[in-house]
């Protein structure tokens, strides 16, 4: 799929779209509720207030422009306890296609290049 596109940083409506993907992926397979979906909502946002790029990671997977993935690099207590891998995620439209571990290899590029 040559129109799909892994994006670093924020960008604009990645919350809600992460969240979405995240709320109605683990409804269905899971029957999580809304206090999942809410938990998610809100700990992404207060990561990327506080997302510093020579620290954390943040990668969207874009199709078309529209959010199908994302993956993050939590790296505000690396020191102590290790960067935290958090909110990774790929659309059922990209499933199966190898777009996860492309994500994969940015977040771990990213780790190594950090010393995590």
């Amino acid at each position: 799929m040559s129109n799909v596109e892994i994006v670093k940083g924020y960008i604009p409506g990645s919350i809600g779209r992460v969240v979405e993907l995240h709320g109605t992926y683990y409804r269905e397979h899971w029957d999580f509720t809304v206090f999942f979906e809410a938990k998610v909502a809100t700990e992404l946002s207060e990561f990327l207030e506080r997302y510093d790029e020579k620290r954390d990671g943040f990668w969207t997977v874009s199709l078309e422009c529209r959010v199908e993935g994302s993956i993050t690099i939590d790296g505000i207590c690396a020191e102590k306890e290790g960067a935290h891998l958090r909110w990774f995620i790929v659309s059922d439209v990209l499933r199966g296609r190898g777009i996860g571990n492309r994500l994969i290899k940015e977040a771990l590029n990213f780790c190594r290049n950090k010393g995590y």
